[in-house]
């Protein structure tokens, strides 16, 4: 068995085509070795590639006290961190890589390699004028003398009252309050139970694999009022939850070992509940037991394995609320005193309130809620108030989209916050930042340069760093005044002249049509090095349908690291499209995907792909293939279950093949609560039979986000089918599978079945990756 899978159904390995072009001045020029073009996919995945990219990320960090700005700058293992002054502008060096690691090596007693030091957190107590930052796993302090010495931070201890009198203790279920003084103890519940335990919440799988057990433990949940003499907690209740199960076959010792767990699943009956309560603790303590007051707020199915919301306002508890499906999102302000509770912001938009474009942020000082909200059918911001929870004034307006605020000022009544598509003269997806008050007036644009702007604003408003960029356009980073935008110093360039010597082709961007034929649309083409235009080259699409989401990025740096570069450099042109039912760009553009994930973009995908590949005969449409990653993994095997005839070869990792067995928050933001009829069309386990081409099903065999589960079933569904199916369950692998066995196996299968050549046997020189973002 090949080494790295427990499971594999084997494809016959194609031979290489003995072909060869004939040499003529207009002929094509001929592709290198297979194992050559191997080795430049190793050289072009992300972690490689950034090393040949200078300032691309200054990794901006305001300091607390919004005196100072640290940035880092230069070329790795020669990079200066560096301070500015924001009252003088003075920009001085504090350290730099090779101080750093030499000191670090001493510290650590190892070495410490200046260009592999990854440095992250940057901090600067200008008072004392000391750096501090994470390295090598641990936080350090640089002093001003140069010494450098190992940080331990406080970490919040939610458990203990603000004012360090109480602690917190769950024990058997329930919750008692300890007088750190005396160390006397009062019980605030006593009918906690495994299935109904308090200020307990569901472990997730990593934390239940790594103590071994199904019952790890766990820090207590609960939130002190700000005075200290009371806590906000829940009762959670999971009787009538079926449990998943997952055994891990190669935990280490000589038996694999078994686990159930409460995962909420989207084609659950029932979910988890959460039930919110107030104690009085300081109460409890005079009169030598507790009485939980239980708040007017509905039980709260929970989504995934995550506490509720608990929060405090002043001397009042607020907290939002979450109806399954996503019909509505409710913030209550509740009484500790008597539980009795009020609704002072309502989101309620039909057909369903998708949560990665709203946001609800409580804003005291301005008399109520922020909402972004798309009730418009755009998402803007409005200021809703008690009085009118389902109401509000509209601070913003327009077809375009607020994706989140910066800073408020209210003593200015001003607020910073980033957009995206009111500008006409730039890509639709770029972000810009803007200015604007409480009186609803147009904002002022901050960010004029018609680019992507990535911005961080400073603690107290006053200035923002802007790294600006397109896909074809490197970045440029600038500090700027928030007043309005002045540019007052510039930072740095990104620098990719190492990366073009290495034979980088750069990304191109494509603007084309949806299969609607006047919908525009966005996408990325990404060739290999050495690409020749008078070569045919085969088709890869690097899917993810969204909805929650976008693909196709618009920052330089993520143009040039993004994962297709690799895989082109097997000989195939990879690009990314976003279609119809993705976000940022109205409800009416998403809306699509509304119960009908199995469909929503796969004509779309095709529609643009003929459209590059009339305009770039290069591409070959007659071999086309596609891979995704989780949501992407579904998009992948669906489309080549959906569109045999167009697109020949998917490669489908981590992916939620059946929408019901995925944790319930993911389907649900776009399926609602769908009846069974329409979760089983929108299964990949009801088209199975549509197989044709070729599909390779990759899945870890822990995956702590979509259960493995999800990947068998299909490939057991495609066996009833009669269809051939290719499965790799990787050992010991939660989600994230990009490992180096996982990218060889991808451009194999690619290799074999879309290219019709033999792959170059697995080494042990091919590079680690980083993991990839799960969603």
């Amino acid at each position: 068995m090949t080494a790295g899978a427990v499971l594999a159904l084997s494809v016959p390995a194609v031979a290489a085509s003995t072909t060869k072009p004939v040499a003529t001045a207009n002929a094509p020029s001929s592709q290198p070795p297979i194992a050559e073009r191997y080795r430049k996919a190793d050289a072009f995945l992300r972690q490689n590639l950034a090393k040949l990219i200078v300032d691309a990320d200054l990794q901006p960090a305001f300091t607390d006290d919004g005196k100072g700005l640290l940035y880092l700058k230069g070329k790795a293992g020669q990079r200066a961190v560096r301070f500015i002054d924001l009252a003088t502008r003075q920009d001085r060096v504090l350290t730099d890589d090779a101080a750093l690691a030499a000191k670090l090596s001493a510290a650590l007693g190892k070495p410490v390699a200046a260009d592999g030091l990854w440095l992250n957190r940057l901090g600067f107590d200008t008072a004392g004028d000391v750096l501090s930052f994470d390295a090598q796993g641990k936080r350090w302090s640089l002093s001003a003398k140069g010494e450098l010495s190992e940080t331990h931070e406080a970490e919040w201890n939610p458990a203990l009252s603000p004012d360090g009198r109480f602690e917190i203790v769950a024990r058997d279920f329930n919750l008692y309050a300890r007088e750190l003084k005396t160390s006397r103890e009062v019980a605030l519940t006593t009918d906690g139970a495994r299935e109904q335990p308090y200020g307990r919440g569901i472990p997730q799988l990593a934390d239940i694999l790594k103590a071994g057990k199904e019952e790890p433990d766990m820090p207590v949940s609960v939130r002190w009022s700000p005075d200290g003499s009371k806590i906000l907690t829940w009762r959670l209740d999971t009787r009538g939850v079926e449990r998943l199960s997952i055994t891990q076959q190669n935990p280490g010792g000589l038996y694999p070992r078994s686990f159930a767990y409460v995962y909420p699943l989207a084609g659950a009956k029932v979910l988890p509940q959460a039930t919110r309560l107030v104690i009085d603790v300081e109460q409890a303590f005079k009169d030598g037991k507790a009485k939980p007051v239980a708040l007017q707020i509905p039980s709260e199915s929970l989504l995934y394995p995550a506490d509720p919301d608990l929060g405090w306002i002043g001397d009042r508890v607020r907290v939002q609320w979450t109806e399954r499906g996503y019909g509505q999102l409710v913030v209550y302000s509740a009484d500790p005193k008597t539980g009795a509770a009020t609704i002072v912001a309502r989101e309620a938009v039909k057909p369903i309130v998708t949560v990665t474009s709203t946001q609800i942020q409580p804003q005291p000082e301005l008399g109520g809620e922020l909402v972004i909200s798309e009730r418009s059918g755009w998402a803007q911001l409005y200021l809703v108030k008690p009085d009118a929870p389902d109401g509000g004034a509209a601070l913003t307006s327009g077809r375009w989209e607020v994706l989140s605020i910066e800073h408020i000022d209210p003593a200015a009544k001003s607020l910073v916050l980033t957009g995206v598509g009111r500008e006409t003269d730039r890509n639709p997806y770029d972000r810009a930042l803007y200015r604007t008050g409480l009186d609803g007036a147009t904002p002022r644009l901050l960010t004029p340069e018609p680019l992507d702007h990535d911005t961080r604003v400073s603690p107290d408003g006053r200035w923002f760093v802007d790294a600006m960029s397109s896909p074809t356009q490197p970045t440029r980073t600038v500090l700027r005044d928030a007043a309005d935008g002045k540019i007052v110093a510039e930072l740095g360039r990104a620098d990719a002249s190492a990366l073009l010597a290495a034979g980088f082709t750069p990304p191109e961007p494509f603007q084309g049509l949806a299969a609607d034929g006047k919908t525009p649309l966005y996408g990325m083409i990404f060739r290999p090095a050495g690409y020749d235009p008078k070569r045919r080259y085969p088709v890869i699409d690097n899917v993810y349908t969204g909805p929650t989401t976008t693909q196709v990025p618009t920052e330089w740096s993520e143009s040039v690291l993004a994962g297709g570069n690799s895989v082109a450099q097997i000989g195939a042109i990879v690009v990314m499209i976003d279609g119809r039912g993705t976000s940022r760009r109205g409800q009416a553009f998403r809306l699509p995907a509304y119960q009908n994930l199995g469909e929503v973009g796969v004509d779309d995908h095709i529609a643009m792909i003929k459209q590059m590949a009339e305009k770039h005969p290069e591409m070959d449409a007659t071999r086309v293939g596609v891979y995704g990653g989780s949501a992407g993994g579904y998009d992948a095997a669906r489309f080549v279950l959906r569109r045999p005839e167009f697109f020949k070869v998917a490669v489908a990792s981590s992916g939620n093949h059946d929408l019901r067995l995925d944790k319930a928050w993911w389907p649900e933001v776009s399926m609602g609560l769908a009846d069974e009829a329409t979760w089983e069309r929108n299964s990949n386990m009801s088209v199975a039979a549509n197989l044709q081409g070729k599909l390779l099903l990759v899945h870890g065999d822990i995956d702590d986000n979509v259960p493995v589960t999800e990947s068998l079933r299909l490939a057991q569904a495609l066996i009833k089918a009669g269809r051939d199916v290719d499965l790799v369950i990787l050992p010991n692998t939660t989600h994230a599978v990009g490992q180096p066995f996982f990218h060889k196996k991808l451009r194999d299968y690619f290799t074999r079945n879309l290219l019709d050549e033999a792959p170059p046997p697995l080494t042990t020189a091919t590079a680690p990756v980083s993991a990839p973002v799960s969603r």
